[in-house]
C-alpha cells in the first residue's frame, strides 16, 4: 500500500507540473504576441495576426523574393567598413542577380544626425536600408517600416537568428557586435602581472602612469548594464585617481603600446586591438578579454519606411546576417561579428561571462559615457 500510495502521490505531483506548465504556455501566448505569432502553424493566420497587430508580415520566402524580383533595385546607406559592404555586395549580387545594388558608406555623428533629420521630414528618396546611430536609437527607429522581422525570422521565412532583432520593435536588426578588451605589451608586463579583473587596475601598483584610459569610455560605459550607475561613477572616480594616461581614439593608443611607449591600456575595442597586433612586426602587443567582459550590439539596420523597395531591403537584411556575411564581417571589418552568429566574436567569449548592451541598453551609451567622463574630472588626452 505504501508502494502505491507513493506512486499516486507522484503521478499527482507530475499532473499538478504539467497543468501549471500549460498556464503559463497560454499565459505566454496571451500576454506576448510575439510567442503567439510565433506559435501559430498556419501561415496565412500568422500574417493576417501580425497585420492587425500593426506589421507587415510574409507567409514565405518565395513571397519576398517574387516581390524584390518585381522591384529590382536596392540603395543601402551602410555604417560597415568599405571592404566589408564591397564584399557584402558580391554576395548578395550572387543570391540575387535580378538586383541592381548600390551601396554608400556613412560615416560620423553629423551625417548620422542629417539622416535622422531627412527621415523625419521624408525627404530622403535614395536609400532603402539604413543604419539607426546608438546614440539616437530611439529616435531612429519611427522611422522603420513595420515588417514583423522578428516574426518572420522565428518561423524560419526569414534565416535571420531572432536574438538579432529588436524584441519590442520587430523590424531593427543588429548585424554586429564590439567586445571589448585590456591590450598589454608583454615584453614590458609579464602576462601573470596583467590585471584579471576590473578592480585590480585599482592596485597600488597601477597607480602612476602605469596605463592608458581612453577619454570616450564607450566599453567602459557598458559595465553599467551590469554593475549599475552608481558602481559606473565609483569605479571611474578611483580609476582617474591612479592618475592614468589620458588618452582619445584606440589606434594611436594601440601603437603606441606595441612599440613599448606604454604597457597597459584599462578597455580598447577587441578588434582595434587585434588589428594593430596583426601589424605589430615585434609580436609584443596582447589583447586580453578581462571578465566580465562588455559587449555592444552594433550596426542596427532597418528598412525605411517610404522606401519603394521594401523587399529587396528584407533580402539585404538577411543576407547580412547570413554566415557568409558574418565571415566577412570578421575578416574585414575586422572582427565585428554579431555576438549571435557563429563567428568569432563568439568564439572569443564562449564560456566566458559577457554583459551585453543591447536594444534595451544602447539608448543610455551616451549618457553612461557622460557620466564616466565627469567622473574622470574632464580630463585632457595626451595621446590622440
Amino acid at each position: 500500500m505504501r508502494r502505491q500510495d507513493s506512486f499516486q502521490r507522484v503521478e499527482f505531483v507530475k499532473s499538478k507540473l504539467l497543468i501549471l506548465a500549460v498556464f503559463f504556455f497560454v499565459a505566454e501566448l496571451f500576454f506576448n504576441p510575439a510567442v503567439a505569432l510565433a506559435a501559430s502553424a498556419d501561415p496565412q493566420k500568422t500574417k493576417q495576426a501580425a497585420e492587425a497587430s500593426g506589421f507587415i508580415s510574409e507567409t514565405s520566402h518565395d513571397v519576398i523574393v517574387s516581390r524584390a524580383r518585381a522591384e529590382g533595385k536596392l540603395r543601402v546607406l551602410s555604417s560597415f567598413s568599405p571592404e566589408a559592404f564591397r564584399r557584402m555586395r558580391e554576395l548578395m549580387q550572387k543570391k540575387y542577380p535580378f538586383l541592381d545594388i548600390s551601396i554608400e558608406e556613412i560615416t560620423g555623428p553629423d551625417a548620422q544626425q542629417r539622416l535622422l533629420l531627412e527621415l523625419k521630414a521624408g525627404t530622403v528618396k535614395d536609400w532603402d536600408v539604413v543604419a539607426a546611430n546608438a546614440d539616437m536609437y530611439n529616435e531612429f527607429v519611427p522611422e522603420r517600416k513595420t515588417f514583423d522581422i522578428l516574426g518572420m525570422a522565428q518561423r524560419g521565412v526569414l534565416a535571420i537568428n531572432p536574438r538579432m532583432v529588436d524584441p519590442d520593435n520587430r523590424g531593427v536588426v543588429a548585424l554586429a557586435s564590439n567586445l571589448c578588451s585590456i591590450a598589454y605589451n608583454k615584453k614590458l608586463l609579464s602576462p601573470e602581472k596583467t590585471p584579471n579583473s576590473w578592480e585590480d587596475f585599482l592596485k597600488p601598483e597601477f597607480k602612476g602612469k602605469k596605463f592608458i584610459a581612453d577619454i570616450r569610455p564607450t566599453c567602459l560605459a557598458g559595465l553599467a548594464v551590469g554593475f549599475g550607475e552608481d558602481w559606473l561613477v565609483g569605479y571611474a572616480k578611483k580609476l582617474a585617481a591612479q592618475d592614468p594616461v589620458w588618452a582619445r581614439g584606440f589606434p594611436a593608443a594601440m601603437t603606441r603600446i606595441a612599440i613599448g611607449e606604454h604597457a597597459l591600456h584599462q578597455l580598447t575595442n577587441y578588434n582595434s586591438c587585434m588589428r594593430a597586433a596583426a601589424k605589430d612586426p615585434s609580436g609584443s602587443l596582447v589583447c586580453k578579454i578581462v571578465q566580465p567582459t562588455p559587449v555592444r550590439l552594433m550596426n542596427t539596420e532597418f528598412v525605411i519606411k517610404n522606401t519603394p523597395y521594401p523587399y529587396a531591403a528584407l533580402l539585404w537584411i538577411e543576407t547580412e546576417a547570413s554566415p557568409e556575411a558574418q565571415r566577412i564581417l570578421d575578416e574585414y571589418g575586422p572582427l565585428n561579428s554579431s555576438l549571435y552568429a557563429d563567428g568569432k566574436i563568439a568564439e572569443a567569449v564562449k564560456g566566458l561571462k559577457v554583459i551585453v548592451n543591447d536594444f534595451k541598453t544602447l539608448k543610455n551609451t551616451t549618457k553612461w559615457q557622460e557620466m564616466a567622463v565627469e567622473a574622470f574630472g574632464f580630463p585632457t588626452p595626451s595621446i590622440k
